[in-house]
């Protein structure tokens, strides 16, 4: 299982970051060549709501199904406000396991969001030969995603 993650702080309040990166469609303007659907379940955010991203070049893609396992929106936007974290099972046959994210408060107007995964890449066996290539990667990946969440975030 390759494990992967990356941080990055946002000039934008917790509360507000939270709302963001929880709209699951928003994740389509910046995760490059995927579109984001929220499938049902739960109440569209919190816990047992289920989405699929889809990642592709035209007819050329994979699914990833995913469900919402654990959410809990942050205690508020100051210094020592407890951080929010949702947690998420990543179903598909391309990519499996978990992943999660965190939104700590650093006051009024800023905040940092941790996003992590641990994932087995088909075919399986793959994953463990190229563990250092995949994790590298995806850190590599993840950062991209966080830096064009947090303009976004902070555009408001």
């Amino acid at each position: 299982m390759a494990r992967i993650s990356a941080m990055t702080e946002v000039a934008a309040p917790a509360g507000r970051t939270w709302q963001l990166v929880t709209d699951w469609p928003s994740h389509s303007r910046w995760v490059p060549l995927t579109t984001v659907s929220v499938l049902g379940g739960g109440d569209g955010r919190g816990v047992g709501t289920r989405f699929v991203g889809r990642t592709g070049l035209g007819p050329i893609g994979f699914d990833d199904p995913m469900v919402v396992t654990g959410f809990v929106a942050p205690a508020g936007d100051e210094v020592g406000d407890a951080a929010g974290r949702c947690d998420v099972d990543k179903l598909g046959g391309v990519v499996r396991g978990t992943a999660w994210f965190e939104v700590q408060p650093l006051g009024s107007a800023r905040c940092r969001i941790t996003w992590g995964e641990d994932v087995d890449i088909a075919p399986r066996a793959l994953t463990g030969l190229l563990r250092p290539l995949v994790e590298a990667g995806g850190r590599q990946g993840l950062r991209s995603v966080l830096r064009a969440f947090a303009r976004d975030a902070a555009r408001g």
